[in-house]
């Protein structure tokens, strides 16, 4: 029987999150329905559902974003993911007469900025992430084919054909597991002995790493841990892969009702943590849902970091909304102020 329920600290929204959703809530708040995503704005079923239902529409072609009609002075408005997208579809969107705005992390951001430096500068670079992933492509779209390879662990190392070994950068995927990340560095600093780092030595975002920390902390209080997130998340996928590291049984559930109630057979403590694209009621459901199966289970909070980091808006929103007079009041209200 499930005596205690420990809730990891910090878990479920990051900064980036908080902001990619603020993005197309406030959009829609402005401009009205319907306001058009490209990709999940996050990797999250419910977050997606949730703003579907305010008047968000989530494609994976720009074809599917009507086209402005004849004499209108303002075409769709188009908002990309917080998981970064190549140059040339942000420009051909903008081509095509849609209002961009783009709601990629800012450490996203950073990687992105990271690549055409590099790139620039005659590195080659050896990008580890995940192949398929909107993060990786919205990075290799930054800079000249030919000048960046993606590989996904260490085994890939030995194989790995380069063009040059005098000029060699390691980038990786800001939402990897450390360890992973970690041991593929090491296999290529072995192999290339020139490799050079990035200025932060890898890319894995603050709130990835503070979450696989306290994870990590979690698993080791817990018989089992439960990690709220959806499939299509990486972050949440590394939380369950940090978790079973330490040996202890570790799930990926959307929700509640995905639990198998036979997973609290022979568990006296139950660990819970979310991905930094879980909202956080979806917690409090899933602590409802075990406490009803569990009556006097006990709840504590493992506080392990803290986290206090806000993004403020994107510039492409602000200067939308100063476009018309309910935005320029939206913004006026909110004291919200471009960066540029």
């Amino acid at each position: 029987m499930v005596r205690k329920i420990l809730l990891a600290k910090p878990r479920g929204f990051c900064a980036g999150v908080d902001r990619a959703i603020d993005v197309v809530e406030t959009a829609l708040e402005i401009f009205a329905a319907p306001i058009y995503v490209k990709h999940a704005i996050v990797h999250n079923v419910h977050v997606v559902e949730d703003l579907e239902k305010k008047g968000a529409i989530f494609v994976e072609d720009l074809d599917e974003v009507p086209p402005p009609k004849a004499g209108q002075a303002a075409g769709a408005v188009l908002v990309f993911s917080a998981h970064g997208s190549p140059p040339q579809l942000k420009e051909e969107a903008k081509k095509r007469g849609f209002r961009v705005i783009d709601a990629t992390c800012p450490l996203v951001t950073k990687v992105h900025l990271e690549a055409k430096r590099y790139a620039n500068e005659g590195y080659f670079i050896i990008y580890i992430g995940h192949r398929g992933h909107p993060e990786p492509i919205g990075v290799m779209g930054e800079v000249p084919e030919g000048s960046i390879v993606l590989i996904e662990d260490a085994s890939e190392v030995k194989d790995l054909k380069v063009p040059q070994e005098d000029k060699l950068i390691y980038l990786n995927q800001t939402t990897l597991s450390l360890s992973d990340v970690k041991n593929t560095i090491d296999a290529l600093k072995a192999r290339f002995a020139k490799i050079i780092a990035p200025p932060t030595v890898w890319d894995i975002c603050f709130a990835t790493s503070n979450r696989q920390t306290a994870a990590r902390e979690l698993a080791k209080k817990s018989d089992l841990v439960l990690v709220i997130g959806s499939k299509t998340s990486s972050n949440s996928n590394r939380l369950r892969d940090v978790s079973e590291e330490e040996g202890t049984k570790a799930y990926l559930v959307d929700d509640e009702t995905m639990v198998d109630p036979s997973w609290f057979s022979g568990v006296e403590t139950v660990g819970i943590t979310s991905g930094a694209s879980a909202p956080e009621y979806l917690v409090d459901n899933l602590v409802e849902y075990i406490k009803k199966v569990n009556p006097g289970v006990e709840v504590e909070n493992l506080d392990v970091l803290k986290e206090e980091v806000k993004f403020p808006l994107p510039d492409d929103l602000v200067l939308l909304a100063r476009q018309s007079e309910k935005g320029t009041a939206w913004v006026e209200k909110h004291r919200v102020a471009s960066q540029r």
